[in-house]
């Protein structure tokens, strides 16, 4: 009886490569983990130091792996050795730095991220209201309960002030008869840029 064939399967990336060049890397537990992230830190493999291997490939006049290696090195003869020394510097900083951390270090680390950032990330107006109230010289305030659902965020010395993203569609701001002014914030990974031009001193 004829056995039979699967339609539909999956090859590994590990697998690919063994495929390909008949071989697939072994390397010891975490430590391409390391690797990838000295890599991210110096910048190691981008265009400037390897080439830009989308257009090298297609450039590439051969369709064979041992072809194309040997094409590249020739193209690119000093790229993999400086790519390497680049990494390579990066890893030895990695050592230093993992010798510096120490269990207290990240309970510290635990706690800035568990308590600090959570209540950053998603409480952030009041920090928004202090810098804007230091820069205008004057104190602030949350708002209550009742002042919140009129759309006020806060108080800037006596003047309301509704807190939105940047994209927030001015069209449909709010129709209370309360004048509010809008801070406007774009939040990004590493800060907030604010902008307060709706201010008026």
């Amino acid at each position: 009886m004829t056995e039979k064939i699967k339609e539909k399967f999956k090859i590994k990336n590990a697998e690919l490569i063994a495929e390909i060049s008949g071989k697939a890397k072994q390397f010891p537990k975490y430590t391409t983990q390391i690797i990838n992230l000295a890599n991210q830190n110096a910048q190691g493999t981008r265009p400037k130091v390897v080439g830009q291997l989308s257009d090298l490939i297609q450039e590439c006049p051969h369709k064979e792996y041992e072809k194309w290696k040997e094409w590249y090195l020739e193209k690119q003869p000093e790229a993999i050795n400086n790519a390497t020394k680049k990494v390579f510097e990066m890893v030895k900083n990695l050592k230093e730095a993992i010798n510096e951390i120490d269990e207290e270090m990240i309970r510290e680390w635990v706690k800035d991220l568990v308590i600090d950032k959570t209540f950053i990330g998603l409480k952030f107006q009041e920090a928004i209201l202090k810098r804007v109230a230091k820069i205008k010289k004057t104190n602030y305030r949350l708002s209550n309960p009742q002042e919140e659902s009129k759309g006020i965020d806060g108080f800037i010395g006596e003047n309301p002030v509704s807190i939105k993203p940047l994209t927030y569609n001015t069209k449909n701001m709010l129709r209370e008869n309360i004048e509010v002014k809008f801070i406007f914030y774009d939040k990004k990974k590493d800060r907030i840029n604010v902008d307060i031009s709706q201010l008026e001193d």
